[in-house]
């Protein structure tokens, strides 16, 4: 008779050893496709495993590269016309991005120093040294002096 009881709890634990199975397969399948990847502080945006952050007040280029850097991100580095498109709902201003002109090099250098791609934005007028780069919603680039003060973005690549 003891055997007999002991049945039903086996077949219970079973059936819940099979459900736990499956719900942690199913938050790892989720965790893979990138619905867990956001883990961004509070006022940043999450977005394909990044993190970005759109400021609300005005800097110099290097305040703004310096305040990215104290958050331990960059200012944004734009490398694909899909990266670009991706911000387009969110600016509303002239925002600073990681792109300066460099006299040295007579050439547009991101914040890293890799070479900026030309198909990239429109043009990239105004090639002054001291010239840094401004991006609007209206996908246009605009290079002012770094001195001036602008909203800026950073970004926190996560993976």
């Amino acid at each position: 008779m003891a055997a007999f009881q002991r049945t039903p709890w086996r077949l219970i634990s079973g059936i819940l050893g099979v459900m736990c199975l499956v719900l942690m397969a199913t938050l790892g399948i989720m965790l893979k496709n990138g619905s867990g990847c956001y883990f961004c502080q509070e006022k940043w945006i999450g977005h394909r495993c990044n993190c970005y952050f759109i400021s609300n007040e005005k800097k110099t280029w290097a305040e703004s590269r310096d305040f990215c850097a104290s958050q331990n991100s960059s200012l944004l580095q734009l490398k694909t016309k899909d990266e670009l498109q991706q911000f387009i709902k969110y600016i509303r201003k002239f925002y600073w991005i990681g792109l300066s002109y460099s006299g040295q090099h007579h050439a547009w250098l991101w914040e890293d120093g890799s070479a900026f791609s030309k198909d990239l934005f429109e043009s990239t007028e105004q090639k002054n040294a001291g010239n840094c780069m401004v991006y609007n919603a209206l996908k246009s680039v605009l290079g002012e002096p770094c001195t001036d003060e602008n909203y800026y973005i950073c970004e926190q690549r996560l993976i």
